[in-house]
């Protein structure tokens, strides 16, 4: 260990941007056994691990990345995989740079941060490559049953903590596949969907029973559902697109970004896409505008640079260092032949409503801070530009849907921003013995919390569940008795 003042930093092989911008492949190789160990001994094993701190999750990332420098893959295996439920996906597709990486001490101290996510994408890769990732069999099976709404990261990391757990599992999701946006929203050159895939057939091995296609709340209704299960978890996601208030937002050719990034998705996936098709999703040939500057809409930039669009062109309201989304897929999509518009905002989509023609754009400047400190971006008058632009994509993030309103529960408190209210250590809701985790419950975020939520809901059903052992439809909640330790898969006595 220790080796980060002879050993520099280095990421794993990426392709080179002519071959990658050609098909949807992930771009990153992936670290070769010498390099990954060589990776993993830059680890100082600082006495206060920043990097444990600043990953949602808490991993323990010096122990795996000390095993993984001796070649004891196994065990930094195990030992990744007891406070994450995919560490291989977070390896991928979470943005280190902000996270576990961006808190390394050596980065603070200008050597270079130690390449974590790849270093864990390495260790499970090769778990699965030795078969050493199982299904899920519990030490007892228990008589009562969960159900879970969605299918996503925080539904199935909860599935899989409750399975271990001896429950029995289904999880109802709207798609035909389970995943969630990990299928459908994040493309296959972050993602390739057989990593995603791999895991929901661990899960059915394991016993947990998937409903796709499930319609919960119209032709499935919730009520039948809290009959059904002795407890329910709610993870659905937020999907509702923010919209582009602007005048002539209503063109065709204005699409939202995650109807665009599914259309691709299920392309990709061999499905009938008719809106791909007719050319509506399509992005080739096209003078691209994706307004946006979060991952989804790196997402779709680089998209449509893969679906060979003439141009492709991001604007956003801020600077470059100011933007939410990861600076390495800023840097990606720079490299694959996106051009991004820093301090630009739409003032007006040009054309006719059956003919788009571009976007007016505003050039922006940052104004004072605003409450959260961030400085608030304001228009330059008298600086408007118009771009040329056959098709526009509105990445501009996503609100909670109605869902007591779509579930036919009133009672089902909100925050007010929309999101389902859930007491923050138990994540139950208002409704008793009915549970919310991930994106519904938080907003928008990435992942990795959304897995967070999905181990800390499942640790609240738990007690919930140990405290009465109550029959369907009870509807009062027993004192809570045990404390649930991630680590292991019982729970621990309370102290």
């Amino acid at each position: 260990m220790l080796r980060f003042v002879t050993e520099p930093r280095r990421t794993p092989d990426k392709r080179a941007p002519e071959l990658r911008r050609e098909d949807f492949e992930e771009i990153y190789a992936g670290f070769q056994e010498r390099q990954a160990e060589a990776q993993a001994s830059r680890c100082s094993q600082c006495g206060v691990p920043f990097c444990s701190s600043g990953c949602p999750l808490g991993n323990h990332i010096p122990d795996w990345l000390r095993l993984a420098a001796e070649g004891d893959l196994r065990e930094a295996y195990e030992l990744s995989t007891a406070t994450s439920n995919m560490p291989e996906i977070c390896g991928r597709i979470c943005p280190q740079d902000r996270l576990c990486e961006g808190s390394c001490v050596i980065e603070q101290s200008g050597h270079g941060t130690v390449t974590i996510g790849a270093v864990e994408q390495y260790i499970t890769d090769n778990a699965w490559k030795n078969g050493w990732v199982k299904p899920v069999t519990p030490k007892r099976e228990r008589d009562q049953s969960v159900g879970i709404v969605g299918a996503g990261p925080a539904g199935l990391s909860a599935a899989d903590q409750l399975r271990h757990l001896g429950y029995k599992i289904t999880v109802y999701d709207r798609y035909d596949r389970a995943g969630g946006l990990m299928i459908y929203g994040i493309p296959g050159f972050k993602l390739e969907k057989d990593v995603v895939a791999r895991r929901v057939q661990r899960l059915q091995d394991s016993g947990v029973e998937f409903v796709q296609n499930a319609d919960v709340g119209g032709t499935l209704p919730f009520s039948e559902l809290r009959e059904k299960h002795d407890a329910i978890l709610i993870a659905t996601g937020v999907y509702k697109a923010r919209d582009l208030s602007v005048p002539g937002a209503g063109s065709k050719g204005v699409i939202r970004a995650l109807d665009y990034l599914t259309a691709s998705n299920r392309k990709g996936l061999g499905d009938a896409v008719p809106d791909f098709d007719s050319g509506e999703m399509d992005a080739r040939g096209k003078r691209v505008v994706v307004v946006g500057g979060g991952d989804t809409a790196m997402d779709c930039v680089r998209t449509a640079i893969r679906q060979d669009a003439a141009s492709v062109t991001c604007l956003y309201r801020r600077d470059r260092e100011n933007m939410p989304g990861s600076a390495r897929e800023v840097l990606n999509a720079e490299e694959e032949g996106v051009v991004f518009r820093w301090l630009s905002n739409p003032k007006s989509v040009l054309g006719e409503a059956e003919a788009l023609a571009g976007v007016r754009v505003a050039r922006m400047r940052l104004g004072p801070p605003d409450q959260s400190g961030r400085q608030s971006p304001e228009e330059v008058p008298g600086e408007d530009a118009d771009l040329d632009a056959d098709m526009v994509i509105k990445a501009l993030g996503f609100s909670p849907e109605d869902l007591p309103g779509a579930f036919g529960e009133p009672d089902l408190a909100l925050t007010r921003w929309g999101t389902l209210k859930a007491d923050p250590s138990s994540f139950e809701t208002s409704l008793p013995g009915v549970f919310a985790a991930g994106d519904i419950v938080r907003g928008a975020s990435l992942v990795v919390w959304a897995i967070h939520d999905g181990r800390k809901a499942a640790a609240g059903i738990h007690d919930f569940l140990r405290a009465g052992e109550m029959p369907h439809g009870v509807a009062t909640v027993g004192e809570q008795s045990t404390r649930y330790d991630p680590r292991v898969q019982e729970p621990v006595a309370a102290k």
